[in-house]
């Protein structure tokens, strides 16, 4: 017999007793929504079983290794749901492309019509599985037959993904004897993937899955439509270049032949925003450019980079940071813990700041203040006095520049506002995603402790509330930009690699951030490292590893 520690309670279970049974026994009401289980801090699947006396931890949908855990199992069910129903012939390759809201965007390579009679069949086969609780099996073997195994199925990019890993074991998911690989943990049957729903959707479709604040119910496909467009046009501007997987950039890595890749994918990002600063200097009433996005997108050296490109269509450009007009610190809110909320649009100075800006709209000369974050005040030093001549525009940068009440007094027909964020066109394989959350993480890190000394525990630590302000403050907004503009280059988490490892390594077991660094490292592991010589000084990447020509 083993003791299981569970909260405050101990009991006692043979050895050999699965987790999951453990689960059930305890939490009867809400065993479907407890995803996996933490062991003395470790994440567990919960087929696995009881071998040592330990603290059992519930992980819950609600939690994003569980949350993740059910969209990974629920994408597999649906393949296995789809080659089941067509054959491969029909179908040619399930590719799961991106993140749509709160769901994936798919497409098939093969001649099949992914139409409402489609997704139609394919979601009442998937419920078919439900309700059989078809185990999800794992099975290790060595690399070397996972790769002819693979390789036998069609399935290429996992081949070529596997040819690079370090490790001599692969472990092999498989519901009904389909096989597949994931990057993660699954759930143990599929009875506990109750909530999906499919959608078609423009020449592909949509997985739905619920949202974590709401287990049990599946929203409607919601999503921004220009986020959407740029996500669609990276995809295909990778698959054109035959580089859309991890295994395909390795390969490239490998042969020494990345260096042009680099400098090609630079040049593309440098025309779109030589396009963009043609679009604002063919409109001369846009005197207001706004430039918001997501925590680590690059938001810095993109205005540096936008600036250079309106000079060179005849404009004078005027960096202002949103961070200046802060309220004083005692007037700022604060949360539900009694912490003052920085990223609140409370926290700014609306009123002050849509005053200066009519003022130097009307011809009139202004002092842009200077915020003191050491005294938590305005600070007038005549650093920044500017009075706006006909070829002057102003480039702001802040998280709030496409919420209309922050510059609620500014005629709309001044403002163009561009929405910036790095949206991950590179996947681990055809099956499997890469958040664009865990590139802009990994950046963020890096940067962290590159220009503030902030270890990688801290950065995970604050991630969590970084991205809830994200999720008030700006995603609702970014369909009204103006311009959807993708900071994300195919190349860089093969460079933040040699960054972010050493950082992830200094995290102890015994920290709770522990679990959140062990899958980060085991997802770099799966790139080869790129030498950061090869990148441009004017390159977005250098916001974080440093080198820029920017101040930043």
């Amino acid at each position: 017999m083993k003791k299981v520690t569970l909260g405050n309670i101990v009991k006692e279970y043979e050895t050999g007793t699965s987790y999951e049974q453990i689960i059930k026994e305890n939490y009867p009401e809400k065993a479907e929504q407890m995803i996996l289980v933490k062991i003395d801090g470790k994440l567990e699947e919960l087929a696995k079983k009881v071998k040592r006396d330990c603290v059992l931890e519930p992980v819950t949908f609600s939690d994003n290794p569980g949350y993740n855990s059910y969209r990974r199992s629920t994408t597999f069910l649906m393949l296995k749901a789809i080659y089941d129903l067509y054959t491969r012939e029909e179908i040619g390759k399930v590719r799961v492309e991106f993140s749509a809201g709160a769901g994936y965007f798919c497409t098939l390579d093969g001649n099949l019509k992914t139409d409402e009679k489609f997704t139609g069949k394919v979601e009442a086969r998937m419920k078919e599985y439900v309700a059989e609780a078809i185990p999800i099996k794992k099975e290790v073997v060595n690399t070397q037959e996972a790769i002819s195994r693979f390789a036998e199925y069609g399935m290429s990019d996992k081949a070529a993904l596997f040819r690079y890993r370090r490790a001599s074991k692969v472990n092999i998911y498989s519901i009904g004897g389909f096989q597949d690989y994931y990057y993660g943990y699954m759930v143990p049957n599929t009875s506990y993937l109750k909530w999906f729903a499919l959608a078609p959707f423009e020449d592909g479709f949509i997985l739905q899955f619920p949202k974590k604040e709401e287990p049990t119910v599946v929203p409607p496909a919601a999503f921004s439509k220009k986020v959407f467009d740029v996500l669609r046009k990276s995809e295909e501007w990778g698959k054109m270049l035959e580089l859309s997987t991890v295994g395909e950039l390795n390969n490239i890595v490998s042969k020494g032949d990345l260096s042009e890749m680099i400098l090609v994918q630079e040049a593309i990002q440098e025309k779109q925003i030589g396009d963009i600063a043609g679009m604002i200097a063919a409109n001369p009433s846009k005197r207001i450019i706004m430039i918001a996005g997501p925590s680590s997108s690059g938001k810095t050296t993109f205005s540096h980079r936008l600036s250079v490109q309106l000079r060179a269509h005849g404009l004078k450009p005027h960096p202002i940071a949103c961070d200046n007009y802060f309220v004083e610190r005692e007037n700022t809110p604060k949360d539900a813990d009694g912490k003052y909320n920085f990223e609140c649009l409370g926290a700014l100075d609306t009123k002050l700041f849509n005053d200066h800006m009519n003022k130097l709209l009307a011809g009139e000369t202004v002092e842009i203040p200077e915020f003191n974050f050491i005294t938590g005040k305005k600070e007038y030093k005549g650093k920044q006095i500017l009075t706006l001549g006909e070829e002057d525009v102003l480039v702001i940068e802040g998280i709030h520049c496409l919420n209309d009440a922050m510059s609620y007094n500014l005629p709309a027909e001044s403002k163009f506002k561009i929405y910036i964020s790095a949206l991950t066109m590179l996947n681990i394989d055809e099956h499997n995603r890469i958040p664009t959350t865990d590139g802009r993480l990994i950046r963020r890190m890096v940067r962290d402790a590159r220009t503030r000394g902030s270890s990688a525990k801290n950065t995970i630590d604050m991630w969590p509330s970084v991205r809830r302000g994200e999720e008030e403050n700006i995603f609702p907004y970014q369909e009204s930009a103006d311009v959807v503009f993708n900071s994300a280059l195919i190349y860089e988490l093969a460079v933040l690699k040699q960054y972010a490892e050493p950082l992830l390594f200094g995290i102890d077991p015994s920290e709770p951030e522990y679990v959140e660094a062990k899958r980060l490292l085991k997802f770099l592991d799966y790139f080869v490292g790129v030498d950061s010589n090869l990148i441009p000084n004017n390159s977005i990447l250098r916001e974080f590893i440093g080198g820029s020509c920017f101040r930043v």
